[in-house]
């Protein structure tokens, strides 16, 4: 999933400056309301790895909390950061929490696509767009940075927040 609405990016702004950027109050609320639609929906979610971004990581905790987990089942995760290495993240996901059956990625665009359009097809540029707070599902016998997932389903936000009760 993508974070949810953060504050607007500043021109010249630095990398450090840029991954300080919190979540609006508007983006808070709307996510909020997200994590209330996946869990109406029966979304179970065994692990949830963040970007180190605050919007990230502020998101994730937002997911974390409505889906009533623990605060050791929230790693933060370079690689989910903006410039991050997929290759090594899908690696790193695949020795270390491979047996588990559900795991979420918090993440940036346009890195989460690009990881998404590579599982799903094996090549990075088929267009696949992730909006603030948007969601996708994908399921995967074994997790490699190539051809190996099935996309369940791809969700904007509105269409996430319309299915909480």
């Amino acid at each position: 999933m993508r974070h949810a609405i953060a504050e607007p990016r500043q021109d010249d702004a630095s990398e450090k400056e840029d991954s300080r950027r919190p979540l609006t109050d508007q983006g808070r609320k709307k996510f909020r309301k997200i994590a209330r639609g996946l869990r109406d929906m029966g979304v179970q979610i065994d692990l949830i790895l963040t970007s180190p971004y605050l919007r990230a990581a502020d998101t994730a905790d937002i997911l974390r909390k409505k889906l009533g987990l623990g605060k050791d089942q929230l790693v933060t995760v370079e690689d989910l950061a903006p410039g991050g290495d997929a290759k090594r993240l899908m690696s790193d996901i695949s020795q270390k929490y491979g047996k588990l059956a559900s795991i979420a990625l918090v993440g940036h665009e346009p890195g989460l696509s690009r990881l998404i359009s590579t599982l799903i097809s094996g090549d990075p540029t088929v267009p696949i767009t992730l909006k603030k707070g948007g969601v996708c599902c994908l399921s995967a016998d074994r997790l490699e940075y190539d051809r190996c997932a099935t996309l369940e389903w791809l969700m904007a936000p509105t269409q996430v927040q319309d299915t909480a009760g």
